[in-house]
């Protein structure tokens, strides 16, 4: 696990101060890669490949998290709206938020994810 002093200025914004990176800019929001998407801080595997979609937003949207026991999440009422905000169970990390929008047919759900908050480790799924 990373220590705070050890994150880059954009992770600790985002990780640990509730920030989002602008859409379109993450290293992730337009991969294709096959692997799974774990947190940039602990290491905990939050998101695989084959349940990534492109919503359109400019981050990266997953139906599910890979592993439900890595991943958390709260009401959140900051910035004038009501959302539910995705954190790293393990290490308490924001990495976005996870709407009611996304694909019917696989769910409904689109989890929302900063990319700073993960790294791929690059794997064939399946």
């Amino acid at each position: 696990m990373k220590k705070d002093s050890e994150l880059s200025a954009e992770l600790y914004g985002v990780a640990r101060e509730g920030g989002t990176e602008p859409p379109f800019t993450g290293a992730y929001w337009n991969s294709h890669e096959q692997g799974m998407y774990s947190c940039a801080i602990c290491g905990a595997a939050l998101f695989s490949s084959d349940a990534k979609f492109n919503s359109g937003t400019g981050w990266p949207s997953f139906v599910q998290p890979a592993d439900a026991n890595n991943v958390a999440v709260r009401d959140d009422v900051s910035h004038g709206m009501r959302r539910t905000e995705v954190l790293c169970k393990k290490c308490g990390a924001h990495l976005g938020h996870v709407f009611n929008d996304g694909p019917a047919s696989r769910g409904g759900k689109r989890y929302c994810i900063n990319s700073v908050c993960l790294e791929l480790k690059k794997e064939k799924i399946g």
